[in-house]
């Protein structure tokens, strides 16, 4: 399937209701399916990964296959192994090479009982579920904070709690921050000294009698980038969002700092926030640069606006984007090629790009867009569509639905016209 998208005008006017943070909403069920007195939680996110996460957590299956779930996947792998009953855990095959071993490690070291049933270090996993002593854990910090959020949920759960010291330099540490503010919502402290964080054995209890998840500031990234596009053409924008807020533990937030810069200034409303034109001269600085070791979720949006706005670029902080649904470094730069950007990585670094802009874009021809099976792709470059006289083509757009299932049809509410070829 591929979707022609179209943008009528310059203009950005209306109202989008975000849906709720798919890394919030993952946290939530999880430590709401650990605690004794679960509770109603309300904005769930809708996303693919959020409902195979939750169906996974229900099912009375031995075999759980989550798909392309990844947070899914480790958040279940320390799950189940406090849990009663033996499982296999699978996934697709891009999930089979996706790295698990420093996760499986650990838990090893806890008692589980954990094997590969492929090949060693990757998924499927057999999985059978035992009460965990706990103690002391000396964990590789700079892989996937991922990791380090599945064992802190399970920790109230283990005998002696859980002393965790975090050696090296982490990477998104923002998302191991959101599951400690979540776990502090269900009443668990995590307490922090230096580079340990402790945990005591304990039980989840939520004070309130429902949990309310705030929306997805990643999904609002890609409004941010129509927003500066709107903006570069001299169209209106005045576009809120819906459920957003400006103390936000989800790292993606930092985007009320940085688009100032390129176009767009953020307003706080008493429902979420409100996208304006930004003041003239804002965005002229010569190069933006920015470390999204924090944000890794929002480097190709940013990526993507950089290239349509014809600034250059130093992306530096990508370390964990190879490790993602696809290498999201070598895509970005395949795929901006077909604009005739250049994108790639500085002084041979693997976690530092730069971005080489144009003049201008090509206007003859209408780019087709792959996506490698990563949602983020599609939606990364749809906005090009506000730029493009020809508008742009994305291959497998249905791939939005791992974290955005309405995109397209807010697009549509915008002015943006889709055609399905």
């Amino acid at each position: 399937m591929q979707y022609h998208i179209l943008k009528s005008g310059f203009d950005l006017l209306g109202n989008i209701a975000l849906d709720g943070s798919k890394s919030i909403s993952n946290r939530a069920l999880l430590i709401n399916a650990l605690s004794n007195e679960p509770v109603k939680l309300q904005n769930v996110s809708t996303s693919d990964d959020t409902h195979a996460l939750a169906a996974a957590l229900s099912t009375q299956n031995e075999l759980i296959d989550v798909g392309a779930a990844g947070t899914t996947m480790r958040f279940l792998t320390a799950y189940l192994a406090v849990g009663k009953k033996q499982h296999t855990l699978t996934g697709s095959e891009r999930m089979k090479q996706r790295p698990i071993k420093i996760l499986v490690e650990a838990l090893h070291k806890l008692g589980a009982d954990i094997r590969y049933l492929g090949e060693t270090g990757f998924p499927p996993l057999q999985i059978v579920g035992k009460k965990l002593e706990g103690g002391v854990l000396e964990v590789d910090s700079g892989v996937s904070s991922q990791y380090i959020s599945a064992l802190l949920m399970i920790a109230p759960l283990l005998n002696e709690g859980l002393c965790l010291f975090l050696r090296g330099k982490g990477v998104s540490e923002s998302y191991l921050q959101m599951t400690i503010d979540v776990m502090k919502q269900f009443g668990v402290q995590v307490h922090k000294h230096g580079q340990f964080l402790v945990v005591e054995p304990q039980s989840y209890v939520c004070k309130t009698g429902n949990y309310a998840i705030e929306s997805d500031w990643s999904a609002a990234s890609y409004y941010y980038a129509m927003a500066a596009f709107c903006h570069l053409r001299g169209g209106r924008c005045h576009l809120y969002l819906d459920g957003l807020q400006g103390f936000s533990s989800q790292g993606d937030s930092v985007l009320q700092h940085l688009m100032p810069d390129l176009g767009v200034q953020t307003s706080f409303t008493e429902k979420g926030i409100l996208l304006n034109n930004g003041v003239l001269g804002a965005e002229d600085k010569p190069i933006f640069e920015h470390d999204f070791v924090l944000c890794p979720d929002i480097a190709q949006t940013l990526a993507v606006v950089c290239g349509g706005l014809g600034k250059d670029a130093v992306l530096s902080g990508l370390q964990t984007l190879q490790i993602k649904e696809t290498d999201r470094t070598q895509a970005l730069a395949n795929e901006l090629q077909k604009l005739n950007i250049a994108f790639a990585p500085y002084q041979n670094r693997s976690d530092v790009w730069q971005l080489a802009s144009v003049d201008k874009l090509p206007e003859q021809n209408v780019p087709i867009i792959d996506t490698y099976d990563d949602h983020r792709m599609a939606m990364s470059f749809a906005p090009l569509a506000m730029l493009l006289p020809q508008g742009i083509i994305i291959n497998h757009p249905q791939v939005v639905s791992k974290s955005y299932p309405n995109f397209w049809k807010d697009l549509q509410s915008l002015a943006f016209q889709i055609y399905e070829l």
